[in-house]
């Protein structure tokens, strides 16, 4: 019988956690899937249904990449939206496309089953240990930790650094040794290290630059290719870009903070809409409020929570006259569209900052 093999969807560089963590929790190999390329939005966009939105259409085309390349096992995080959903939908599809495999969903219907959890990987490797798998998740949890840090300063930076690419530079090379991580000590010894390297890369900031806040759906923001590297097109505006949606935010702090968004948009939005509507909702009334110079609301084709945001984000925005950009990517988004309306978006923060 061949050994079983796992593999799961891309979204940035949560990868290597992903894999850190099953390749010391399970006897299996762990595959990670070919990056997402033209090829992979094209197998995805042909099994899904027309309308259902990009996220599902890239992690199906990472799926059937995976299967390609004898994935056997496949694990899927869809979460608290309708794409909690998806992962009966896209197991059917890949059924009926004939592939045989196990497919397992960490977060159905907005929750997680742990003791369902604990039997799935039972059957992938008898001797899975709760405290080892315990100890790994700690571990995986800090690097995430790190790695948004990390990724939060050079946000904020990477638009102003004297060589270009140097911040990238040394953060890749943080990651690597976070693939090989022993433990604990070594793991924040490392984070400590290449942090202060970091933080050591010339930067010619202004005091006061140009500000943008970029909010909307998870997947979308995360994922760079989703967005056709969006961040990095604001970065050589000369432009500090803050992002709160990351891994950490997800995991460990979304459920805590909705409830505050909630409480301080009141006079917007009462009750939760799904997904991360409540949280950018709250989100621009902040940045609106704290003189960012602009707001990019960033979404799949057909990502209903935030299609209900969006009037409201465009009412607090007027409400406080702060500019708002809105993009909706799916697979036949133009990459000169959206530069062409990003640099004209620059242009108009940059007249009002000047006036």
């Amino acid at each position: 019988m061949n050994k079983k093999t796992i593999s799961f969807p891309h979204m940035g560089n949560y990868s290597i956690p992903v894999e850190y963590l099953l390749k010391h929790i399970v006897d299996a190999n762990i595959m990670v899937a070919p990056k997402i390329s033209n090829r992979t939005i094209e197998l995805g966009t042909k099994y899904s249904p027309e309308f259902v939105c990009t996220p599902f259409k890239y992690t199906l085309g990472t799926f059937i990449e995976a299967l390609d390349l004898k994935a056997n096992i496949l694990i899927q995080a869809g979460g608290g939206c309708r794409y909690g959903y998806y992962s009966e939908l896209q197991n059917q599809i890949l059924e009926d496309l004939g592939y045989e495999f196990t497919y397992i969903n960490l977060v159905s219907k907005g929750h997680t089953d742990l003791r369902k959890l604990y039997h799935e990987f039972k059957k992938i490797d008898p001797k899975f240990s709760i405290l080892k798998a315990l100890y790994y998740l700690l571990i995986t949890s800090k690097m995430i930790k790190y790695m948004d840090n990390v990724d939060d300063y050079i946000r904020q930076n990477i638009g102003f650094e004297r060589e270009k690419g140097a911040l990238q530079k040394e953060n890749k090379k943080m990651l690597k040794t976070f693939q090989n991580t022993k433990g604990l000590f070594s793991l924040y010894r490392n984070y400590k290290k290449y942090f202060k390297k970091i933080k050591k890369i010339p930067i010619d900031k202004p005091l006061n630059p140009l500000k943008i806040g970029i909010i909307g759906e998870l997947y979308t923001l995360m994922e760079p290719f989703a967005n056709y590297d969006l961040e990095l097109t604001l970065a050589r505006y000369g432009i500090e870009v803050k992002r709160y949606t990351n891994a950490h935010y997800l995991l460990f702090e979304k459920k805590r903070e909705v409830k505050k968004y909630l409480k301080y948009a009141k006079e917007y939005v009462k009750y939760r809409m799904g997904a991360d509507a409540v949280d950018n909702i709250g989100r621009t009334k902040y940045l609106c409020t704290h003189e960012y110079d602009g707001i990019i609301h960033i979404k799949s084709s057909f990502c209903t929570p935030e299609i209900g945001a969006m009037p409201i984000i465009n009412k607090i925005c007027n409400k406080y006259d702060v500019p708002v950009l809105f993009f909706s990517f799916d697979a036949n988004t133009s990459k000169v569209g959206i530069e062409t309306r990003l640099e004209a978006f620059y242009d108009m923060i940059e007249m009002r900052r000047k006036k």
